[in-house]
């Protein structure tokens, strides 16, 4: 996994020396809001909201901010009592953004994000929470509809979360939504 990470570090920021090469002008703030879906380990399933805030420094290279909500609940029952089983995961993360900004309709973007989660999780009429350190590597799509909406078409993250001295290391997030510019 270590060696994916590096690779894909090296190709965000080869892609950023590239895209300072073309002369293209970016908004100075873009933001972001839409749907996730996030595969946690161990196979379950969460739906939920993602925000994103990014300033533009230059054409290329920006400062993003990501903030998500993934929501969990599932019916059933044990020993003869029926209960809701309900596990909510937030995030709230910060660190570089790389766009190719090459003119045309659909921008490519990759992004490090540094922060922290928090989870809470009930049942049977008690709940537990949980926080720590969050860690995100990816990045997407972004097409272009007018000179100030955009459609995220797909963003797509490796979201690790570390707490207590454990960490939770396969875990995928995918987003669509609308990205507005300024």
């Amino acid at each position: 996994m270590h060696k994916f990470m590096v690779a894909l570090l090296l190709g965000m920021f080869s892609l950023g020396a590239y895209a300072q090469e073309m002369g293209t002008s970016a908004p100075k703030a873009e933001i972001f809001g839409g749907y996730q879906y996030t595969r946690f380990d161990g196979g379950m399933n969460a739906n939920g909201w993602d925000t994103a805030v990014t300033a533009n420094l230059n054409h290329w290279f920006g400062i993003g901010g990501d903030f998500s909500g993934a929501y969990h609940s599932e019916s059933g029952s044990a020993f003869g009592i029926p209960s809701t089983v309900s596990v909510n995961t937030y995030t709230y993360t910060l660190g570089p953004v790389v766009s190719y900004r090459h003119g045309g309709k659909v921008t490519p973007f990759a992004h490090f994000l540094l922060g922290g989660f928090h989870s809470t999780a009930s049942a049977f009429g008690v709940s537990a929470s949980d926080g720590g350190f969050a860690m995100m590597l990816g990045g997407g799509f972004d097409v272009k509809a007018t000179q100030h909406v955009a459609l995220r078409a797909i963003q797509f993250d490796w979201l690790s979360l570390h707490s207590n001295g454990a960490s939770d290391n396969k875990n995928v997030r995918i987003a669509t939504g609308l990205l507005f510019r300024y």
